[in-house]
């Protein structure tokens, strides 16, 4: 009897501890789900590497600069104002509520997001960025944290984003969002210094402070949670307010929403001018450097992208008529690609919603081009040692391949001559759009010569614009 009742009581603590342990780690269980919290400030160089690849590989997409600027058109009261035409806020000095006016008049009621989507397309890009909200404050979509919108507050009153993300999703184009930390019309972003008369002091930084966690933040969470952005493409992170600890944070803050997004190094405050490429003095925060108006020099150890217009504006102006050539915007392209870089070109489209005509023409022209050519700009790389040779010509590589292309941005000679590239012994060299094979020979001494025959060379005309030589082979170290 007291055997039974020594086992029975054994077995009732053994069940006791059971129950107690299982109760201690579920009560554990929240504090370790908390410990290990990702810290994508410290990704590993295979995380980035795996989360940048189709923005490498991509190379090409549209800016887009739109909002309540395109109203206006460079025009205030009468009188032209000099500089890009989304600043005129700010350069023609417009208080806020004059400039509401135009936000309230911006009616496009010609936007089609499908004919903007199969533009991108057509031309060959493979992303978009379009400024959510630029320095005026004005949302093109239909925020939650502000009536000052497109939904709320224009004549239109339907969300932008939502119809052109859909519009991209559906034409296999990545998304992404351009968002300002700048903002001339919220009060607590010093929407009172918008125009420099004043210095900031530190109420003003406590109330940017607030503005960035409880304005800024939950509307870039809208962005992300309801619209999927691929890229968030930061911008006016030179106030004074904003610090480099903030723009840590917010960097962190955009990944938890969305680990494999994408995010410019305007995150923060370590962009060098408009070089564009981030400065090596602190920890800064960024996937990609961010030139603007302008091209390296030369190539770079860490990703980047230029972002240029087509003529010399960014918003619409309906004055500015100084159009770069389609040829010119090829070998801009060309030139980026050869040195690793990302082209971002810009449109910017009227207050009706219209893309300006020279644009469309323009980008109908580089996907023609690029519908021939397009092997020797995606999924490529720079060489390790030339990306050119003299002026007019460029080499890109095929990733994880030995093909080589050698890019002529001029008409070529009968014989082209390149000094640092090796062909496989009995492979095939070709022009992109010619079925037929080259004769080429090589050695060392002399290089790679290629021969073109009178057929191909009289076909150059004033739309060629650039030639592609695919080479089987390797770069001369």
């Amino acid at each position: 009897m007291k055997t039974l009742l020594s086992r029975t009581l054994v077995s009732l603590l053994l069940i006791s501890l059971i129950v107690s342990c299982k109760h201690h780690e579920q009560q554990k269980a929240p504090v370790d789900k908390e410990a290990i919290k990702t810290d994508y400030l410290n990704e590993s160089k295979a995380e980035f590497d795996e989360r940048m690849a189709w923005w490498r590989n991509a190379r090409f997409g549209m800016f887009i600069h739109w909002g309540p600027y395109a109203v206006p058109a460079g025009i205030h009261n009468g009188e032209k104002i000099k500089g890009i035409g989304e600043w005129i806020m700010l350069r023609a000095k417009i208080p806020i509520k004059d400039y509401e006016i135009y936000a309230k008049q911006f009616n496009p009621v010609n936007f089609n997001a499908d004919a903007w989507a199969k533009l991108m397309k057509s031309a060959g890009m493979k992303y978009v960025v379009i400024t959510s909200k630029h320095h005026d404050g004005f949302a093109l979509w239909d925020s939650e944290v502000s009536s000052y919108d497109m939904v709320d507050f224009s004549t239109y009153g339907k969300d932008i984003l939502k119809q052109l993300s859909q519009a991209c999703k559906n034409h296999g184009i990545k998304f992404g969002t351009y968002h300002s930390i700048m903002d001339w019309h919220h009060p607590k972003a010093q929407s009172d210094t918008y125009t420099g008369d004043r210095e900031i002091n530190e109420e003003d930084k406590k109330e940017f402070k607030d503005y960035l966690e409880n304005y800024l933040k939950p509307q870039i969470k809208e962005l992300i949670t309801q619209y999927d952005t691929d890229i968030l493409w930061f911008d006016g992170e030179w106030v004074k307010e904003f610090t480099h600890d903030q723009g840590k944070a917010l960097y962190q803050y955009v990944r938890e929403l969305k680990p494999t997004i994408i995010i410019n190094n305007r995150v923060d405050k370590g962009r060098q001018g408009m070089q564009g490429m981030t400065k090596d003095d602190a920890d800064y925060a960024g996937d990609f450097g961010t030139p603007e108006q302008e091209i390296l020099e030369g190539t770079a150890s860490s990703d980047w992208e230029s972002c240029m217009t087509m003529n010399d504006t960014w918003g619409y102006k309906s004055y500015d008529q100084n159009w770069k050539s389609a040829s010119v915007l090829i070998h801009n392209l060309l030139d980026i690609v050869a040195k690793g870089g990302n082209y971002l070109l810009n449109v910017g489209p009227t207050a009706e919603g219209l893309i300006p005509q020279p644009s469309v023409e323009r980008l109908t022209a580089m996907g023609t081009w690029l519908s021939t050519n397009g092997d020797a700009i995606y999924k490529t790389e720079r060489l390790k040692n030339n990306f050119k040779q003299g002026e007019d010509l460029r080499f890109t590589k095929k990733k994880d391949t030995n093909t080589i292309y050698a890019i002529t941005l001029k008409k070529p000679d009968k014989i082209v001559t390149l000094n640092s590239i090796e062909p496989e012994e009995n492979s095939t060299i070709n022009v992109l759009g010619y079925t037929s094979d080259l004769k080429w020979e090589y050695s060392k001494e002399s290089g790679l010569k290629i021969h073109l025959p009178e057929d191909i060379l009289s076909s150059w005309n004033e739309n060629s614009f650039a030639w592609c030589f695919k080479i089987i082979g390797k770069e001369i170290q």
